[in-house]
């Protein structure tokens, strides 16, 4: 994969093992100048010993980059401006095979002048570092390489993720529910911006906006996610259908502004059916106070959702979770990054509902060349 973005220009490096440094030492594979035709499974007779050393030697590149990461004499970022690494790099895709040295060797230059997130001096965005567990869980399921479509296919990560979010599900507060893993948290936010729509309006996967008898309105804090609004826009709500509550001088939602900015929309005809609260806003780390919150989405029976994704972690504080996620318990929908304050790495997202078969109900659809019932365990219907 490397090869193919990389190309096979770009020389045997002599920076490595130690990335950083002007040693000679470079990591030569003693095997030769093979190709991906010699590991398995393409060579079944000898492809063990080389498909050993190639992937030693990777290992040792990454080992190197996970010390750096973590002393911090090394810099953060070798920077080049984008025209500059161009430069330093062939991105050309080659027209020949490339040699498994050259793939050793593009692996040590992809590193060298990658950012190291997981510095002690590294503070940008929201990243956490870089957990060697969770790092270790990723090599694995590399390993396995295998899809999550059924039991059939992936026993043993179908049911490791069936006791997780039903773990992460108890610890929200909700009893029974239904969850998904989706690819970051702004997905996970549509998961529950569908889900909402489709209890108000069961027929509207089939039949879509015709069974909907007015504007539809849904409501979030001037401090929220971006994504809030990308819901509103990819949806068919139109970004001005996304109400704005003022936030307080702490950035945290007004609860007496919403149930106005409610009444209004109200009187105009239109149909409120959602509420966003953030437990964590992106800039100053706001929580939305969610009692009072829940109070007026029960009194005008709204759809609660919170987007929990950079303060979800708080819920595994005995100290922090009830200063400032009390009521989480209430909500309908909960979005939940572990690749944030758990130090998950990326990505790592998650939706939990309140309500069992939430994500059944809206997004299943049935295939029968992937799942053939009779080929199902029973217990499989369950998950």
């Amino acid at each position: 994969i490397i090869s193919s973005i990389l190309g096979s220009g770009i020389g045997q490096v002599t920076f490595g093992p130690d990335l950083d440094s002007g040693s000679d030492s470079v990591l030569v594979l003693d095997s030769g100048f093979g190709f991906g035709i010699d590991l398995l499974p393409h060579n079944t007779q000898h492809g063990l010993p080389v498909s050993r050393e190639f992937l030693l030697k990777v290992m040792e590149i990454l080992l190197e980059f996970v010390r750096q990461t973590n002393d911090r004499n090394c810099k953060v970022l070798d920077f080049h401006h984008p025209a500059d690494m161009r430069r330093l790099l062939d991105l050309d895709i080659p027209e020949r095979p490339v040699t498994l040295q050259q793939l050793v060797d593009d692996c040590c230059i992809t590193l060298k002048y990658q950012v190291r997130t997981g510095h002690p001096h590294f503070f940008n965005q929201l990243s956490c570092g870089l957990d060697l567990v969770s790092m270790a869980g990723e090599w694995l399921t590399a390993t396995a390489n295998t899809n999550m479509f059924t039991y059939e296919i992936a026993p043993v990560f179908i049911l490791m993720e069936h006791v997780v979010m039903e773990k992460m599900r108890e610890i929200i507060g909700f009893q029974g529910g239904d969850s998904i893993l989706a690819p970051g948290g702004s997905i996970s936010n549509l998961y529950a911006f569908l889900a909402a729509r489709h209890k108000m309006f069961p027929d509207y996967k089939n039949k879509g906006l015709s069974c909907v008898p007015g504007q539809l309105v849904m409501y979030t804090s001037d401090q929220c996610h971006y994504s809030i609004k990308s819901c509103a826009a990819v949806c068919g709500l139109g970004v001005e259908n996304c109400v704005e509550v003022p936030s307080d001088d702490r950035g945290r939602m007004i609860p007496s502004e919403l149930e106005r900015l409610i009444l209004e929309r109200k009187a105009r005809g239109h149909i409120p059916f959602f509420v966003n609260a953030t437990a964590g806003t992106t800039v100053l780390g706001a929580f939305d106070p969610i009692e009072p919150i829940a109070d007026i989405c029960e009194k005008y029976k709204l759809w609660l959702h919170v987007d929990a994704a950079w303060g979800g972690g708080l819920l595994l504080s005995r100290k922090y979770r009830h200063l400032r996620l009390s009521g989480i318990e209430r909500s309908d929908s909960v979005t939940w990054n572990p690749h944030k304050l758990m130090g998950a790495l990326l990505q790592c997202s998650t939706v939990h509902f309140k309500q069992d078969c939430s994500t059944q109900t809206e997004f299943q659809q049935y295939c029968c060349a992937t799942f053939e019932v009779s080929r199902i365990p029973e217990n499989e219907l369950i998950l």
